[in-house]
């Protein structure tokens, strides 16, 4: 598997640019969960930034997006599920 350090794009969220960096495996996962799910790369990752405003401590964009590509790859994304976190025992 390649190594790669991140990779800067832009992306528009509520009409505004702004710039995530993921390592190529990820931006390429993202193109793909896209185009599976009918969305342009901008409108899944600004459901993604949506989902992960939702939760009290949010992470920040790129790590939300890890997060949801993860989850969906074992099947738990779009619950927001991802982003919530795990109940004290």
């Amino acid at each position: 598997m390649p190594y790669h350090p991140p990779v800067k794009q832009s992306v528009t969220l509520a009409g505004h640019q702004t710039s995530v960096s993921l390592e190529p495996l990820y931006w390429e996962l993202l193109r793909t969960a896209a185009q599976e799910e009918g969305k342009s790369l901008n409108a899944l990752v600004a459901a993604i930034d949506a989902e992960r405003l939702r939760v009290a401590r949010p992470p920040g964009l790129a790590g939300a997006i890890r997060v949801w590509l993860t989850m969906r790859l074992i099947g738990m994304a779009g619950d927001g599920a991802a982003l919530r976190p795990s109940p004290p025992e």
